[in-house]
């Protein structure tokens, strides 16, 4: 059985970020979404696995490389523009072959892993099989119908009025018989060809198509809102190590990582928390669910409930929260303009003026 990624996307709805940087890369808990993916596919015992990359292709392949440090054996497989999931398997066909695969879409993320879902598809081996789980927004997502029995009855990609509450998640699972849906289908309105109509058509053919409603986590990383909510789950399971140093004043509570050659002084950091390697904190408060790559600086500032990539630094701040700040970034205080108070006040007043 192979795996097929999809790492082409564009990431408009994490823009600025993904202007810059690709969208699968940025770090939950100062570790690509990406690699959560993939992680969870080697996991499963498969080995053999195919990456779409697009625009941002050679920062993936720094990213990722051969595979080897994560278990796989990686094959690159480019695609000139996003052009839907389905054309994601059309060009990919060279590489799957006749094989089984599972398709994973490279910014979800799944606690748990999809170890049980790839046993359930070898051992009864349906001619597709789809994650599905309630959400309470489902025109932003593919729906599926299912019938009195639970089988699949009908799919439709971001429907104006839903059927369901129950959307796909972005794993599924194929057999060859795929192949032949995806080479039957015309491009939708958005111009793409959806993996829902190829799997509608399997479903329109008499093929056996399954469904697995998850009750676990499940996002899609696609927007920052999002992406701090992965990073606060991931974040729940953290077991707190001090790899750098922390001085006599600091304070540190409850889960906090901080990693190799990171300086903590005359700071509170209250996990759960990592501090990424050879980043810096002086006299900072430091809140929970917040992740620090590496090589940041942090002073003289408050930051919760955020993700701070590679190389920013924040500094004289008083409070940021629920933020996303990019690589290399520099957060200061605006200067002060001058004020000045206009009165007019009547014989015997009394005026009290914050200064």
């Amino acid at each position: 059985m192979k795996a097929l990624v999809l790492s082409g996307g564009a990431g408009t709805r994490l823009r600025p970020i993904t202007h810059t940087s690709a969208k699968q890369l940025v770090p939950v808990a100062n570790k690509p979404v990406l690699f959560y993916g993939l992680e969870a596919i080697a996991e499963a015992g498969i080995t053999d696995v195919g990456i779409i990359v697009g625009d941002t292709a050679q920062e993936i392949r720094e990213a990722v490389g051969d595979g080897s440090a994560l278990g796989i054996d990686v094959t690159y497989i480019p695609q000139d523009e996003p052009r839907g999931l389905a054309h994601a398997v059309l060009i990919a066909r060279d590489f799957l072959g006749d094989d089984d695969f599972v398709m994973y879409l490279g910014d979800n993320f799944i606690v748990g892993g999809i170890t049980g879902l790839v046993e359930e598809f070898r051992a009864e081996r349906p001619e597709a099989q789809i994650l599905l789980t309630k959400v309470p927004n489902p025109t932003a997502f593919g729906v599926a119908e299912l019938d009195a029995e639970g089988r699949v009855a009908a799919l439709e990609e971001k429907p104006k009025e839903p059927k369901s509450d129950l959307a796909l998640v972005g794993v599924y699972l194929f057999t060859p018989a795929v192949h032949e849906a995806v080479r039957s289908i015309e491009p939708s309105w958005r111009g793409e060809l959806e993996i829902t109509h190829a799997i509608q058509w399997l479903i329109d053919n008499g093929r056996d198509v399954r469904s697995t409603i998850i009750s676990g986590y499940w996002k899609d990383t696609g927007n920052v809102t999002d992406m701090l909510e992965v990073n606060r789950s991931v974040l729940e399971t953290l077991q707190p190590s001090t790899e750098g140093t922390v001085d006599d004043s600091s304070e540190i509570i409850g889960r906090v990582r901080i990693e190799a050659g990171a300086q903590v002084t005359s700071s509170r950091i209250v996990g759960p928390v990592v501090i990424g390697a050879g980043s810096v904190v002086t006299d900072a408060y430091i809140g929970p669910f917040t992740s620090v790559s590496e090589g940041c600086r942090i002073e003289d500032s408050e930051i919760e409930y955020s993700i701070v990539l590679r190389g920013a630094s924040i500094s004289g701040v008083r409070r940021v929260e629920a933020s996303l700040i990019g690589r290399d970034v520099e957060v200061t205080p605006a200067p002060r303009n001058p004020s000045a108070h206009r009165l007019v006040l009547g014989d015997h007043s009394k005026v009290q003026i914050s200064s």
